[in-house]
């Protein structure tokens, strides 16, 4: 069930599965170890049900018994806004481990019915073909890549392969409840479509997926370091496309209002926490910083064309502008 792609990765590399003990994470585990892929485990706990501090001695048991390392969290109590805190805390939880314990790849077991949840998601606010298809098989995010190997699978072969095998899997039983809108749209629609035309629907995403990546031809990264990025770019009409890419590396999601302000504005900052300069022929993207540079700096700065709201990033990590691309 795991391609060839994927597993020539994974084995020469260090990883990291983010681990619920649900039916997707618990195939994944076991394939893996089938593959003889090394990973460890990351787990954490929202507490929300009875059933969730038997999900973390089960991660600790498989752990134990094969070998490997386990990380668990306790998440703090969300009183609003659940999924977009607990996703906030999770990938934090997982980014400090990734950083810490140098893993090379986060693995996390998304598969079929998965994008077709969040292609109806995007699809009602109004979304591109960049972001109706964000679920990508690989995608780097700050100093890891983030891999799903099981993208083309449906819940159903997962479940079924765990049968099989007789292995033991947990069923959440939150997941059925509607008032979480990614719940509803699993309800409701991406199940009896799957089930229905799976096959089809697992052809129709390879053929979009080709034609995004034509789509996204035009523009080429010339620089990298840190959280700053320097890309270059032919057309006016790829821009959104691009921000949303390299910005949803670095975790931030675009808003379909932040989308429309792309249109027009070339200079700007996003949720008080990014911001984008936009030339010509360049896109300067870098964690938005207010301090105060000296003059020989700015100046520097200024000879060079660096565009204002990425200078005091450039200050405060030390980045040498002239180690920069010349060009601009």
């Amino acid at each position: 069930m795991l391609d060839e792609v994927s597993l020539a990765l994974l084995k020469k590399e260090k990883n990291l599965l983010a681990f619920s003990a649900g039916v997707d994470s618990s195939a994944l585990f076991f394939l893996l170890f089938e593959h003889e892929v090394k990973f460890d485990i990351a787990l954490v706990n929202y507490g929300l049900r009875e059933q969730s501090k038997e999900e973390e001695a089960y991660a600790l048991e498989l752990a134990k018994a094969y070998n490997l390392q386990a990380h668990t969290i306790q998440a703090p109590i969300f009183e609003q806004n659940f999924e977009k805190n607990a996703r906030d805390f999770r990938y934090a939880f997982f980014d400090r481990l990734m950083d810490e314990q140098s893993y090379d790849n986060l693995l996390t077991a998304h598969q079929l019915n998965d994008q077709l949840e969040w292609f109806f998601m995007r699809l009602t606010k109004g979304a591109g073909t960049s972001e109706l298809l964000g679920i990508e098989r690989c995608s780097k995010r700050k100093d890891y890549t983030l891999v799903r190997p099981l993208l083309e699978h449906t819940k159903e072969e997962l479940l079924n392969y765990l049968k099989q095998k007789n292995h033991k899997y947990f069923v959440d039983e939150s997941n059925c409840d509607e008032k979480y809108e990614r719940n509803f749209f699993r309800q409701e629609f991406s199940n009896k479509l799957i089930e229905n035309y799976g096959q089809g629907i697992r052809r129709s995403f390879k053929y979009l997926k080709e034609d995004k990546e034509i789509l996204n031809e035009g523009y080429s990264e010339i620089f990298h370091e840190k959280e700053l990025y320097i890309l270059s770019y032919t057309t006016e009409h790829i821009l959104k496309r691009v921000l949303d890419k390299y910005l949803k590396k670095l975790g931030y999601l675009l808003s379909a209002k932040q989308r429309e302000l792309l249109k027009k504005e070339y200079s700007l900052v996003l949720g008080h926490l990014w911001a984008v300069e936009i030339t010509k022929e360049y896109i300067f993207i870098a964690p938005y910083r207010i301090s105060s540079m000296p003059k020989e700096f700015k100046e520097v700065c200024r000879k060079l064309k660096i565009p204002s709201k990425i200078r005091a990033y450039l200050k405060e990590e030390g980045i040498n502008p002239t180690k920069l691309p010349r060009s601009f």
